[in-house]
């Protein structure tokens, strides 16, 4: 998530929030356009008509719309830069009008459950979301993590390696070491062959077929042949496995009150609201278009993957001159928009007969826009139609001229399936020829800075608390064992089931620890916890038993990349009191096979807690840990070892 010639502060996380992105755009904005003199920004415009306005058919009268005014201003050229999502599509047989029996909102505009259910906040029952993709995914996790927050926080609160490394999603996406040279288009059209090879992948990323979460998210044989469809969330499939999201399969039909009924028949009863993850529709983005030009550049409002058939990529049409497109498609990567606008800026500055002759042959040998009209009744349509980034970035980078930079990866270790170091592919790859010394020192440093998180995340435990963090969630079996010297400490087993239940982070003992730390950061206060509860019955060797129970919350710093324990307050359990221990990776010393392993330590007024764990990882998910204990004291000996699965 970066243009090339603009750096990301240092310290700025991996996975960036809305705000940090909209600040990054506007320091963008800043350095590059506010100190020109011909640069305008008008907000809170709408456009309402676009014609050609001169007579020889070039250039563009724009109709805008502001504050209850409209003004006609004529441009040379128009560009498209809207994005995709012009209006929530809305399925037959739901309203969205305030009258509704229930709260219907579309995916885009949840934000909480206040915002979904309003007045209504005392409704029990079922939250319906329509649609399985992304946001389908994305939203249904989000909203269980909600009401996971809302149940379990105060009630005033306002061979697989075991220790495998964890990077962030893109740098197995985009390992350039992964493709042979010259890149082909993955994208569009998927065969079986390419489907079976492409699922497989994403299995062997999981290290599941997904049916220990669910018999419905199960990859069976069938399904392998299938084209892959990809959503991406934290806490989606734990979630499910806790029943806290329930799955249907089939095609939503209409609401009756407060029961949904499906295609097949199924009814779904108790729905107290509904979320829809219907995507949107990308016609409205252009609506301001004449009929004639909507016509040439094939609009089909029917096909809302592919509305328009566009040339070379996606960024015009030849025989519309003057108009431009950049990010219209979906799921556009800023990589690719910044090589669009580039694009863009050079097939208009120079005249036809004056085309590098690189540039001349790309748009030759184009085929995009009957690609594009081949594709649009394709039953085996790739999810993203012009989603192969590195395959764009090279295509655009020819076509301009614009070299690639390759960084030093001294350092990276050479990756056990082809025996290649990760070299990932960014934006800040293909800076332009024309920048600036200050750009080109922007661009090295984004290079360097993804060449040190590879190396981190390949050779340290640097991303191991998020990893961690995020696999916790749900309920485990717990066996633990207690070894004592001391006859006032019995020795004994202890046997029941430890829940890790999610909520957003409570500010309880933070201020505390901050003075003891010297710190006074507020971005502290950001993320999520757990409210960790473990219940089960201890016997002595003795023989007798007794029910035993234990809270602590586990809380994940995003800004510092550390996982801590806290110790539950006794008169309130579900708030912190104190911190117990930060959790320390240490690097695994004998190989992968058996796991990750953590220490940390407590001293507890004259009693020292000396604390070590192992996490032991199929892929992404946490299979099974420990923790280990032993604690010494004027009047403590004992050992503890407690072992964890699903």
């Amino acid at each position: 998530m970066q243009f090339s010639d603009h750096a990301w502060e240092d310290g700025a996380p991996q996975l960036p929030l809305a705000w940090q992105v909209g600040r990054y755009l506007e320091q963008y904005m800043s350095r590059y356009l506010s100190s020109h003199p011909d640069f305008s920004l008008h907000l809170n415009t709408r456009v309402v008509r676009a014609e050609r306005g001169d007579e020889d058919g070039t250039g563009w009268d724009v109709r805008l719309e502001s504050g209850g005014r409209e003004q006609t201003q004529h441009f040379e050229h128009l560009v498209v830069a809207s994005g995709y999502f012009g209006k929530p599509i809305t399925p037959e047989g739901v309203s969205i009008a305030p009258s509704a029996a229930i709260p219907v909102i579309h995916s885009s505009q949840y934000r909480n459950l206040k915002n979904l259910f309003g007045t209504r906040s005392s409704a029990k029952g079922k939250i319906l979301v329509v649609g399985g993709q992304m946001s389908g995914v994305e939203v249904a996790g989000t909203i269980a993590s909600h009401l996971s927050s809302a149940t379990n926080s105060p009630d005033d609160f306002s061979p697989k390696a075991a220790a495998a490394p964890f990077l962030p999603l893109d740098f197995s996406s985009y390992n350039r070491n992964n493709r042979p040279l010259p890149l082909v288009n993955t994208q569009g059209h998927v065969d079986e062959k390419t489907a079976q090879v492409v699922n497989g992948i994403f299995l062997n990323a999981l290290g599941t077929d997904q049916s220990a979460f669910s018999p419905l998210l199960y990859v069976d044989g069938a399904t392998k042949t299938q084209p892959p469809y990809l959503a991406v969330s934290d806490w989606y499939c734990d979630f499910v496995r806790s029943g806290l999201i329930s799955l249907s399969n089939g095609k939503f039909e209409s609401i009756s009150g407060n029961t949904a009924k499906l295609d097949d028949g199924t009814q779904i009863d108790d729905v107290v609201a509904i979320v829809l993850a219907t995507g949107f529709d990308p016609s409205p983005c252009v609506s301001y278009l004449p009929s004639k030009i909507l016509k040439t550049l094939n609009h089909s409002p029917q096909h809302t993957e592919q509305p328009l058939a566009l040339a070379f990529h996606g960024t015009h049409h030849p025989d519309v001159t003057g108009l431009g497109f950049v990010g219209f498609y979906r799921s556009p990567y800023w990589g690719v928009m910044q090589m669009q606008a580039r694009f863009l800026a050079q097939y208009w500055s120079t005249p036809i007969d004056a085309r590098p002759e690189a540039l001349e042959l790309k748009l030759k040998s184009d085929k995009s826009i009957q690609r594009t009209l081949d594709l649009r009744d394709d039953p085996r349509l790739s999810q993203f139609p012009m989603g192969d980034y590195p395959f764009l970035m090279q295509e655009f980078s020819e076509a301009l001229s614009i070299p690639r930079v390759d960084p030093s990866l001294s350092g990276i270790p050479t990756l056990s399936y082809n025996s290649l170091p990760l070299d990932m592919l960014t934006p800040a790859r293909y800076p332009s020829p024309s920048d600036d010394a200050s750009a080109k020192a922007d661009a090295e440093k984004l290079r360097q800075d993804t060449v040190h998180v590879a190396r981190d995340g390949l050779t340290t435990p640097r991303f191991m608390p998020r990893a961690v963090f995020r696999s916790l969630l749900g309920t485990w079996k717990l066996e633990r064992e207690l070894t004592s010297t001391l006859p006032t400490h019995p020795s004994g087993h202890f046997s029941g089931t430890a829940r890790f239940l999610l909520r957003d982070k409570t500010s309880d003992g933070l201020q505390c620890a901050r003075q003891s730390l010297g710190s006074s950061d507020p971005d502290e206060d950001r993320g999520m916890e757990y409210l960790y509860i473990e219940d089960g019955e201890f016997k002595t060797e003795q023989g007798f038993g007794f029910r035993a129970s234990r809270r602590y919350i586990w809380r994940y710093n995003e800004k510092e990349e550390s996982l801590s324990v806290w110790f539950a307050k006794p008169g309130d359990p579900k708030r912190a009191d104190y911190l117990f221990h930060e959790i320390e990776f240490l690097q695994p010393e004998n190989g992968c096979e058996k796991g990750w392993s953590a220490k940390a330590g407590h001293l507890c007024i004259d009693d020292y807690y000396d604390v070590k764990y192992n996490f032991a990882f199929q892929a992404v998910n946490l299979q099974n840990w420990s923790i280990e204990y032993t604690v010494k004291g004027p009047k403590k000996d004992y050992s503890i070892k407690g072992e964890y699965t699903r």
